[in-house]
């Protein structure tokens, strides 16, 4: 039992860089203790990134810990080496069979304390005393004992290799470049370890900063759960106090309400979650094969780095982080306004609404990912279509509604719509009855002559000068104008020219929380003729202006 503590604190005692005896002990301030020369040696190297780390723990220090040599720890190992702490017991110093071998030693062999990388050959304490005595073996390198140092050895010329050959990209003697490699790119081990280095610090500076994105990108995640689970919860509340100011029969609605908003909830903070552990996955396996790196750019045997390089330098494809694309706008709120509208239309409830407030929900989405595309087929953008009927109270008093307000005229003779706040005075012009969130595509079919297509924000004005209330001439609506064959687009009164197929039809593609608005000439095919980029604040309504005199517009029917 006493040899056994003997040989325990021996390692106890031992610097993990040198792997001898502590000399001048410091202890940095994670605790762990070393040579001074050989943690100022070790820190020297890193005085360029001004980052310091501890060689065992890898805990990091700014700025460069100041060393104190630790006397009482000094005094201690002092005391142990008198008391036989270098001699330890006979037995546990012969090599086993999982041990290096001295290679100078005769019938039972000694552990090995060092390999000389020049020497080829291993060596205990006792028979390693002339590398550190002798001049003739001052430049022999040393490293940690090890029983690979035969594959040092060039099996074609029995010559040490200490050259590479770039062209074939292996390890060669000096005589394979006169053969086998002659006239290849070579180079000595140590110019091609040197420059390997570089490759790796950078594929370790590139692994620390994925460490750092990943890890941000967790802590955003985990705030945009806590965000929608609150918006959610407040979106559950308004619409309950909402619901029962209602009669009886909505209170069935007002349960169905609650579940999709949970429903949703429970879906994106699943999917959010999800990334969160494939995000943390990554991360741990960053750090394992950062940790992998960093023993490998310790390696003092330029053939074993040379060898392992390859296997280890290898990253996996990192998590496609693209969807992480968050708008923080609003995720369950529209659901509030839905509802808000439907307790002032009772009628329309149970016919129209109810639709709406159900595709509000399920647009909630917080990872905006690549599913969520724009379509590229009619096809693809009919799932989205949205039964759009015009709103009589909103109607310039110089056009008729028919065919269940689907339908508009500009014609010559007033209409007797009753007088509303909500009407058009001077413009000839109507906005729909339907607010328009989520995802929602329309078709207008017009004859006749020239009109403006157009979406806009329910406050904007309805009386005064045209660029207060006409569509496109303000910063509350936006608006495709189709007038003497020509198209143009028009927001805030700023027009641009736009260019495509003429057709008596044109589709609309709103995607309100992407903040994308989209014309489309449609016929046979759709062709794009204009798109924009913005930020919807409010739901938005559709709407058509009728330049000349006759001309009809039709919200058609796509289902």
């Amino acid at each position: 039992m006493a040899q056994q503590g003997a040989q325990l604190d021996r390692e106890n005692f031992s610097c993990s860089i040198c792997l001898d005896l502590l000399k001048d002990p410091v202890t940095i301030p994670c605790g762990h203790s070393y040579c001074m020369s050989c943690i100022n040696n070790f820190w020297d190297k890193d005085d360029e990134k001004e980052i310091y780390s501890c060689p065992q723990c890898r805990q990091t220090f700014t700025p460069r810990p100041f060393l104190v040599k630790n006397t009482m720890f000094a005094a201690l190992v002092e005391q142990l080496k008198k008391t036989g702490l270098q001699a330890a017991p006979a037995d546990l110093c012969y090599a086993g069979p999982e041990d290096v071998a001295c290679d100078v030693c005769t019938g039972r062999k000694l552990k090995a304390l060092k390999s000389c990388l020049v020497c080829l050959a291993s060596y205990c304490e006792k028979h390693l005393q002339p590398h550190y005595e002798s001049p003739t073996f001052k430049k022999h390198k040393l490293v940690g004992p090890s029983q690979k140092l035969q594959e040092n050895i060039c099996s074609r010329h029995d010559e040490v290799m200490k050259m590479f050959c770039r062209t074939d990209q292996q390890i060669i003697c000096y005589l394979c470049p006169v053969d086998e490699h002659k006239g290849h790119d070579t180079v000595s081990a140590a110019v091609e370890r040197t420059e390997r280095q570089r490759e790796l610090e950078v594929s370790r500076l590139n692994i620390q900063q994925r460490i750092q994105d990943r890890e941000k990108d967790v802590k955003l995640l985990q705030q945009e759960v806590e965000a929608v689970s609150l918006s959610a919860d407040k979106a559950v509340e308004d619409s309950e106090k909402i619901f029962t100011e209602l009669i009886h029969h909505l209170q069935k609605r007002s349960s169905d309400a609650k579940q999709q908003i949970r429903s949703q909830q429970e879906a994106e903070v699943s999917r959010v979650k999800e990334l969160q552990e494939k995000l943390q996955q990554e991360i741990t396996e960053l750090k394992r094969k950062d940790t992998e790196l960093k023993q490998l750019s310790h390696t003092e045997d330029h053939n074993q780095f040379l060898h392992n390089y390859p296997s280890v330098s290898q990253l996996s494809e990192p998590t496609d982080s693209s969807s992480i694309n968050i708008r923080p706008l609003r995720y369950f709120e529209d659901v509030t306004a839905a509802v808000s509208e439907l307790r002032d239309k009772l009628q329309d409830i149970l016919r129209d609404k109810w639709t709406n407030i159900s595709l509000t929900v399920t647009e909630v989405d917080v990872l905006l990912s690549n599913s969520k595309a724009e379509p590229k087929t009619r096809a693809g953008f009919l799932q989205y279509s949205h039964e759009i009927t015009l709103d009589p109270n909103t109607a310039f008093t110089w056009l008729l509604l028919s065919e269940g307000n689907r339908n508009v005229k500009r014609i010559h003779q007033q209409q007797s719509y009753s007088s509303h706040p909500d009407i058009f005075i001077g413009s000839y012009q109507v906005l729909s009855r339907e607010s328009l969130t989520g995802r929602c595509y329309w078709e207008v079919e017009w004859r006749g002559g020239g009109l403006r297509v157009a979406v806009a924000y329910k406050n904007i004005s309805r009386a005064g000068g045209s660029n207060e209330c006409g569509f496109g001439l303000n910063d509350k609506s936006w608006a495709l104008r189709f007038y003497n064959n020509c198209y143009t687009f028009w927001f805030n009164n700023i027009s641009t020219p736009v260019s495509g197929p003429h057709s008596s039809r044109l589709g609309v593609y709103l995607d309100h929380r992407a903040g994308i608005l989209s014309f489309y000439s449609v016929s046979e095919t759709m062709t794009l003729l204009h798109r924009v980029q913005t930020t919807f604040t409010e739901p938005l309504y559709a709407g058509v202006w009728l330049l000349d005199s006759g001309v009809t517009a039709e919200f058609c029917k796509l289902k």
